[in-house]
């Protein structure tokens, strides 16, 4: 095989971050927005020494696992790869992904993986949504196919796969409920009607960076987040004053600064009306969350994961519980009432104050919440003073465990960690160099991301006996 290549090609099986794959004398391919089952005609776009990357030029017999996607942008905006298969094949399919990893790349074998837990929603669940405004707007093959004259200049929506530079234009998105559209069309025309500029990525110039929309899923709060590269009155006065009267949905609308060029440094956050928070449930625990704090994207689903893992820890009121990576306190609180101790541990400084408010708030006094690096918290200082863990939940970021939180925790020596991961590959390198000290239960994975190739999973460990 050689770049540009036309290949026919028998799609065999799933594979992790959303492509699938084939086979050519035993030379793997990847395509993606290919399902098992189909039988296409590819052609090649890379081709490496282990593996190659094709896209569909023909399908020549499709997979019966397919169906019609409904969003008109699939196939452009990389964020449902799945949503072209039927819901319960997409379950399949990701149950086989994370077997898969922990095979090939934890070598656990043997270790059960149990079906996925199905979303309660398949569209409609994400309760966040962050877009992007852009100075250099992608036309799509059907827009340019049109031979009309579209402005390149200005976009709003989310960006191109491997493209940070290029914004798709969204007039729809079914990962939120609808008012979440509406409000986005209408704060794009706004912005065009009043000649503002968008951010340029490139020379750092510009004045609309995001729109950040959050829903309260089950208290049906709307909160709407503006980022601008500076304060302006005059522009923040009228889109307050336009969107209080077109969305009195909105409970908070704010105007977050961030002048410079890393994304995420948000300088200042002004509130606009509101409270400038948002309050939402997990079961029959509420949370009070900030612009920018962390919270299970699938509200719904939450709600089966957090059973999921308190299930595997089961705890008592002799246990001392270690919520590593805590965020806003969301699981620590959850498992509260059956602990005797939750040490809730997170680096974000601001999270952990909405951490003390949400236990706080509810009168949950077994709580305590630090902030603090993971690896700190398990030293023997924190250790001596706080008392050792018998139970560790770990939730890290996409990018697993730090190899000295590996070490650290093995010499913590908890009778029980259960591993939440939203990253099944480095959950899989994690829990091989922890497999010598802790047998793997079963795994079960949860489906908070439906339509997407992402999945949660969760690991239960125990101590090994000396």
């Amino acid at each position: 095989m050689k770049r540009g290549e036309i290949i026919e090609l028998e799609i065999t099986s799933p594979a992790f971050e959303g492509s699938a794959v084939g086979r050519v004398d035993n030379q793997v391919v990847f395509v993606p927005f290919a399902l098992p089952g189909d039988r296409i005609r590819a052609r090649i776009t890379r081709k490496k020494r282990k593996f190659a990357e094709a896209v569909i030029e023909e399908i020549l017999s499709p997979s019966p696992d397919r169906t019609d996607p409904v969003c008109l942008h699939f196939g452009t905006c990389g964020g449902c790869r799945l949503q072209n298969a039927a819901y319960g094949r997409q379950l399949e399919y990701k149950q086989a992904i994370v077997r898969g990893l922990m095979e090939r790349i934890g070598g656990l074998t043997g270790i059960e993986v149990r079906p996925v837990i199905p979303s309660p929603r398949q569209y409609g669940y994400r309760n966040k949504m962050e877009f992007s405004f852009g100075s250099r707007r992608w036309l799509t093959s059907d827009e340019i196919a049109t031979g009309e004259k579209i402005s390149r200049d200005f976009a709003l929506g989310l960006h191109i796969p491997k493209r940070f530079d290029r914004i798709l234009d969204l007039e729809e998105c079914h990962l939120q409920e609808p008012v979440s559209i509406k409000i986005l069309r209408f704060v794009r025309k706004t912005a065009l009607d009043q000649g503002w500029d968008p951010y340029d990525v490139s020379d750092h110039t510009g004045y609309l960076r995001n729109l950040i929309i959050r829903l309260g899923i089950n208290s049906g709060e709307v909160m709407v987040n503006l980022v601008t590269t500076s304060w302006d009155e005059e522009r923040t006065a009228y889109l307050k004053e336009q969107l209080g009267e077109h969305f009195p949905e909105i409970t908070t609308l704010l105007n977050s600064i961030n002048s410079g060029p890393n994304p995420t440094a948000i300088e200042k956050e002004i509130v606009l009306f509101g409270s400038g928070t948002l309050h939402d449930r997990i079961g029959s625990y509420e949370y009070r969350i900030a612009p920018f704090s962390f919270f299970q994207p699938n509200t719904l689903q939450a709600e089966n994961l957090f059973k999921v893992i308190k299930s595997a820890a089961s705890p008592n009121k002799e246990d001392t519980v270690y919520d590593l990576y805590c965020g806003l306190g969301a699981i620590g609180i959850f498992l509260s009432k059956e602990a005797g101790r939750v040490i809730g541990v997170e680096s974000q400084s601001l999270s952990i104050e909405l951490a003390r408010k949400n236990a706080l708030e509810k009168g949950f006094d077994n709580c305590k919440f630090f902030a603090l690096d993971v690896i700190e918290s398990l030293q023997k200082e924190f250790l001596s003073e706080h008392g050792s863990p018998d139970i560790v939940i770990l939730d890290p970021p996409r990018a697993g465990l730090h190899p000295k939180a590996v070490s650290s925790l093995r010499d913590a020596s908890p009778a029980k960690i259960v591993y939440t991961s939203c990253n099944p590959a480095t959950q899989a390198r994690d829990l091989a160099l922890l497999s010598d000290d802790y047998e793997i239960s079963p795994i079960q994975p949860v489906d908070m991301f439906p339509q997407t190739w992402h999945i949660e999973s969760v690991a239960t460990l125990h101590r090994r006996k000396v």
